[in-house]
């Protein structure tokens, strides 16, 4: 990945940031968008409490909100369904056998608001989700987000992402791909309880998240696998705001301390197939504390986006003579009809592509081709987890900012059980959000 990023930088038009161009948010702005870059419209300069997923740009229905002088709402939905088959060597059955599956991924309500008579900005959101997997309601992102300006930054206190991993932040919907890499669901922990500083310093583009969690009120919950964690989010854009090619290079450091709950850990992950089962678990073992560390690098010019995120994670745990486990994935991204995915210099994130002309105004959708590789290793001492390498090729197509159908192909090689086999990927997901 660096050598890509490298080869990039050597093209003289990149090498040229605008610091300038990083202005004050816009009065002019439509409700509900965060406020975008002067010079560049595909970099946003602010940040709300719901999740790293704005309205669509263009609304479906207008009975969802209400604007009030002193507080606004917003009711949003979401929705996934997919199916998946698979094809699968001799070695692979002797590991899991698998069959043609279809289901319910995600199901989710959404509410969201302003306080607009405040003097500064404070924003609140609510979300609850239908979590297939382990068939229970999960309540989301829920808090409030308190702008402090003098402190070049947010404030968000309740239930949100950790901020570790670039990809993590962004919801599922956002995503380029259907799925989120194995090491980072092995482990993320998809939500949890706390508080966050996030930050954003214009001058030197520099970006971070600051963050201490813990399960006094998600104990027991099945995301909730540590008692307490820290966590530290650096990142710097030496390339940004270059509006005739929406250049952007993103370089992050990722930090994480955490205690497991119980002193127990289990790390496992699905093959990026949902429907599939953990293709890679270590199993409960005895954990007082783990740390995590690694970079993220991304890079996108124009219609075009690479990026590439890996970390390690070592693990106290004297009876199993202290394990050491890694993994990450490289990708890269080619959006056919030259739509750019828009960033969020606050949060570090990208937001997913809003097509120029949906097929419900007489247009074409946006089109998107993927090529991911990603890898896990959960062997380590005396723990056997398996190791789990895969390439994936996606198309999506976003019919709307509210409808997008993906289709996924992947080749999958898994080191377990004495066995070493390769599996095929078939999978089609349809999204709706409103």
């Amino acid at each position: 990945m660096c050598s890509v990023v490298i080869g990039l930088l050597s093209v003289p038009a990149l090498t040229q940031s605008q610091d300038s161009g990083e202005s004050a948010p816009q009065k002019s702005q439509k409700k509900n968008d965060a406020p975008k870059n002067a010079a560049d419209p595909t970099i946003e300069t602010d940040i709300e409490a719901t999740e790293a997923q704005e309205a669509p740009k263009r609304r479906l229905v207008k009975w969802n909100e209400y604007q009030g002088p002193h507080f606004t709402v917003r009711g949003g939905a979401g929705f996934l369904y997919e199916v998946a088959a698979f094809a699968q060597d001799q070695q692979s059955k002797g590991q899991f056998p698998l069959g043609f599956k279809h289901k319910v991924r995600d199901f989710r309500f959404l509410l969201a608001g302003r306080f607009p008579s405040s003097k500064r900005s404070i924003t609140w959101s609510a979300g609850f989700m239908y979590d297939a997997p382990t068939n229970s309601w999960l309540v989301r992102q829920t808090g409030v987000m308190i702008a402090f300006p003098e402190l070049l930054g947010h404030l968000f206190i309740g239930r949100s992402k950790e901020g570790f991993s670039l990809n993590k932040v962004m919801t599922g919907y956002d995503g380029w791909t259907m799925e989120r890499a194995t090491m980072n669901d092995a482990t993320v922990p998809l939500l949890a309880d706390g508080i966050k500083w996030l930050g954003y310093y214009p001058k030197h583009g520099i970006l971070w998240n600051l963050g201490y969690f813990n399960d006094i009120f998600s104990k027991g919950q099945s995301f909730s696998s540590y008692s307490s964690q820290e966590i530290l989010r650096l990142a710097w854009l030496p390339i940004r705001s270059v509006s005739d090619t929406h250049s952007l290079l993103h370089i992050g450091l990722n930090l994480r301390y955490g205690k497991p709950a119980e002193n127990k850990l289990q790390l496992r992950s699905r093959p990026e197939a949902s429907p599939a089962p953990y293709f890679v678990d270590t199993g409960k073992f005895s954990a007082t504390s783990t740390f995590m560390a690694g970079p993220e690098v991304y890079y996108r010019r124009r219609n075009w986006l690479f990026g590439s995120e890996y970390w390690i994670q070592k693990v106290d745990s004297p009876s199993t003579h202290n394990p050491f486990f890694s993994g990450g994935d490289i990708a890269a991204t080619w959006t056919i009809t030259g739509e750019t995915r828009t960033y969020n210099t606050v949060g570090g994130f990208f937001r997913a592509i809003s097509p120029a002309r949906p097929v419900f105004q007489g247009g074409h959708g946006a089109w998107d081709l993927v090529s991911r590789y990603s890898y896990i290793n959960l062997d380590s001492r005396t723990i056997s987890g398996g190791r789990f390498g895969r390439f994936t090729e996606q198309l999506n197509w976003y019919l709307s900012d509210n409808v997008r159908f993906e289709f996924n192909y992947g080749y999958g090689h898994l080191d377990r059980f004495g066995f070493r086999g390769n599996t095929q990927f078939f999978q089609s997901r349809i999204q709706f959000q409103l």
